[in-house]
């Protein structure tokens, strides 16, 4: 009796240590095997979990690049940063700003001249249809100097300093929006990092995050006008779970993206540059989102 006892105990001994290698072994595996690492078409790419800052991608990570209207995070990051804001104060449209976007044959928000438009109202402008002219105005606005030239340098400068603030080790800007004077340039880590650091801003995360909007602006006489804007920034609306941030695109940068969702309460954060298209670029981004997810 004592033998066959000890014969059944080995026997369930050995079936239930099978049952566990099976299920805690090849089963656990495959339930928890790291995604690949996704292949992307664009030069440079970064993403990062943003809750934790760590880094799930890079390629060229910290090659320094033209950036385009992504330089425009930066932008809104100093206009957002100046202390004492008030985002309902009003900016009357300079014809300035209107022949700059003719001269350089750049993205509008059509702002016309003599209107009055919020700075809240033109950082819409600025990030969604991309608005270059928003961009000087902002620029002119919060530069300091008695001149407009010496006010949109001085703002320039805020931007370097920021970006020296925040450790972006390979960026600088020589412009308000992007359109490069010879040395406006940054990397897919840097881009990531401001992105990370300007969504912590409740206003710039609901203008990103906007899709269209329709806003009411003072006319010259007095009067009003609606000017409608569409987000450049079409994640938004491909993409569950998106929640911005800002495409850029030129000659030198070609199609850029920085780019965030967020699922589950995870957030992931990105870039690409260089991309040859907005195809290849949108087929990246996705890529990447879902890689990010999946870890």
């Amino acid at each position: 009796m004592i033998t066959s006892r000890l014969g059944v105990r080995s026997a369930l001994t050995v079936t239930i240590t099978a049952s566990a290698v099976l299920a805690g072994g090849v089963f656990a595996g495959q339930a928890y095997a790291a995604p690949p690492t996704p292949s992307i078409t664009a030069p440079g790419g970064f993403v990062m979990n943003n809750g934790t800052g760590a880094t799930l991608f890079g390629k060229t990570a910290d090659t320094r690049r033209s950036t385009g209207s992504t330089t425009k995070i930066m932008t809104a990051k100093v206009v957002l940063a100046q202390r004492g804001l008030n985002l309902d104060a009003k900016v009357t449209v300079d014809k300035a700003y209107s022949d700059y976007i003719v001269s350089k044959n750049a993205s509008s928000a059509r702002l016309i001249v003599g209107d009055k438009v919020t700075v809240r109202q033109l950082l819409y402008g600025l990030m969604l249809p991309s608005g270059c002219d928003a961009a000087y105005a902002l620029a002119d606005k919060f530069g300091t100097g008695t001149t407009r030239a010496a006010r949109v340098k001085s703002f320039i400068g805020k931007m370097n300093t920021e970006a020296r603030n925040l450790g972006m080790r390979n960026t600088h800007f020589d412009s308000f929006d992007g359109i490069s004077n010879g040395s406006n340039y940054s990397t897919p880590r840097d881009l990531t990092k401001l992105a990370s650091s300007a969504m912590k801003n409740s206003t710039f995360r609901t203008v990103v995050a906007t899709k269209s909007t329709k806003q009411k602006v003072t006319t010259k006489s007095g009067g009003y006008r609606y000017m409608s804007w569409t987000n450049t920034n079409k994640l938004l609306s491909t993409y569950s779970g998106a929640i911005g941030v800002k495409t850029g695109s030129g000659p030198q940068a070609k199609y850029c993206l920085v780019f965030a969702a967020t699922r589950n309460g995870k957030t992931i954060i990105g870039t690409v540059l260089a991309s040859s298209s907005e195809t290849n670029r949108a087929a990246d981004v996705k890529k990447l989102l879902d890689y990010g997810f999946a870890r």
